[in-house]
């Protein structure tokens, strides 16, 4: 059957433009207005505007990523997640037509394209008039087969100001103006690291939210919006290919260390793994507890070098990680958990101990060390991949090692087709069954890591009891200087 799902793409001419408080403003609108249940989507690899717009919407917000997914994955998951509600709010991402290349290729509208979906344009009227209209114009001109069906305007100085924003777009390009939002204001979504501060660390999650719906609403016309999401015609046939359906065996437990050290965790992700059989338990690494009863650890990224002190200091919890990966636990480890299984965090000149499983310090820098998409093929033994397989994935860390080993003599996992990776052109180091580095992957499009982290976790559980210690699911990788490395507590 053909499937007629209510979208809409909140897109910008460029990053910066405010449409991520457009977005998550209209989804909470939405919400409270018509009683809708909004399904919220960011386009590209990002955590934390994914995590502003799931709690607007009182939903998990899903990520679509045409470099990191092929076309019918985006469409069997995009088909899957929207019917859970009324209509569905996509979230582009930087400029409407940027891409990787001159071509724009899997930039926001050919997303759009994708899933036929109307795409509304967020505008930052900053020290601009009738040139708006002409930036308008070139959208719509550049590509005819997107469905560029109005325009929001954002930090408008005036009354005078939107009046002659309004009348030369409307006049020029022909598409309505469909709000109008005041520049100024109290500021309710400071930004870090080219984004929002992660909802985590706001003071107050609920008043931001608020805020955001209550001027959306007062500016915004949410009927036209909502009307705008309901044309969007037929999406065509559901892919044939079948979703994992949960095991029938015995379910194995799955560790998640999620807090606000480590939050970045795609949901697709930990639905997969729940589709694969796994029953996750989520754990703290603020509690100063050991590890309880878990067949393997997933440790997503974060800010660990914002809590540095309450991390050193969680001695039990340390040091039950080292022992359980000394004896075999599979562990899987992403920038900010790679961050945390090393020796230590060097930091406004004091060092802080970590986990100690592998022998490097880690210092943060003042620029980004590793930004962008990578593609990872995987070379070495570990525990989750078979070498000669290529990943796609992606970086974002200040931070690096402070002793870079030559690549040549030293067992690195992934060698890098595209991105930085731990050292250059390299990424992914393994000790015996935990697998740690700076990219992380997504896994619609990458079906193979859930089913290989949950049969790590049920050979594990299997054998944990009868193995030695330190015996692996692959032949053992031994880190040079990793044996015997210890941390104080």
């Amino acid at each position: 059957m053909d499937f007629d799902r209510s979208r809409l793409i909140v897109a910008a001419l460029r990053g910066g433009s405010g449409k991520t408080v457009v977005s998550l403003g209209l989804a909470a609108a939405w919400k409270q207005r018509f009683g809708a249940r909004v399904i919220p989507f960011k386009k590209g690899p990002d955590y934390i505007d994914a995590g502003w717009l799931g709690i607007a919407a009182g939903h998990s917000c899903y990520n679509l990523d045409p470099f990191l997914m092929g076309p019918e994955d985006i469409m069997r998951s995009f088909l899957r997640r929207s019917g859970l509600g009324d209509v569905s709010l996509i979230e582009g991402n930087r400029g409407l037509y940027d891409g990787v290349d001159a071509a724009g290729s899997y930039s926001t509208a050919e997303l759009a394209k994708l899933l036929r979906c109307p795409v509304v344009l967020v505008l930052d009227a900053t020290k601009v008039t009738r040139t708006a209209a002409a930036l308008v114009l070139g959208c719509q001109v550049l590509d005819p087969d997107v469905h560029i069906a109005g325009v929001i305007l954002n930090r408008v100085a005036g009354k005078r100001h939107e009046t002659v924003l309004r009348e030369s777009i409307e006049q020029r390009c022909c598409i309505p103006v469909l709000g109008a939002v005041p520049k100024g204001g109290r500021d309710f979504f400071p930004e870090r690291h080219l984004g929002l501060v992660p909802p985590q660390e706001s003071e107050d999650i609920a008043g931001a939210v608020s805020f955001a719906a209550d001027v959306m609403t007062d500016c915004l016309d949410l009927e036209a919006l909502w009307k705008i999401a309901g044309s969007a015609g037929s999406i065509g046939r559901l892919p044939h290919a079948a979703e994992a359906e949960k095991a029938r065996t015995a379910p194995v437990r799955i560790g998640v260390v999620r807090d606000a050290a480590f939050q970045f965790y795609y949901p697709e992700n930990l639905e997969a793994l729940e589709d694969r059989g796994a029953v996750l338990v989520e754990i703290s690494s603020f509690e100063n507890v050991p590890l309880p009863d878990v067949d393997a650890l997933y440790i997503g990224g974060g800010f660990p070098e914002s809590h540095l002190e309450v991390l050193s200091g969680n001695c039990a919890f340390r040091e039950s990680i080292r022992s359980a990966i000394e004896g075999g636990m599979p562990v899987y480890a992403e920038c900010g958990g790679l961050m945390f299984l090393c020796r230590g965090i060097h930091h406004r000149e004091r060092f802080y101990p970590m986990a100690g499983v592998f022998p490097f310090g880690i210092v943060l820098g003042p620029k980004p060390q590793g930004h962008g998409y990578t593609v990872m093929e995987c070379v070495g033994a570990n525990p989750f991949f078979e070498r000669g397989a290529v990943m796609r994935g992606h970086e974002f860390h200040y931070s690096r090692i402070t002793e870079e080993p030559d690549p040549g003599s030293y067992p690195f996992v992934f060698k890098l087709k595209k991105g930085y990776g731990i050292v250059a052109g390299w990424d992914g180091i393994c000790y015996k069954n935990a697998l740690a580095g700076y990219s992380h992957i997504h896994a619609v499009g990458n079906d193979n890591w859930a089913e290989a982290m949950v049969a790590a976790a049920r050979f594990y559980k299997r054998d944990k009891f009868g193995m030695s210690a330190g015996s692996a699911l692959e032949p053992d990788r031994v880190l040079p200087e990793a044996q015997g490395h210890s941390t104080v507590c």
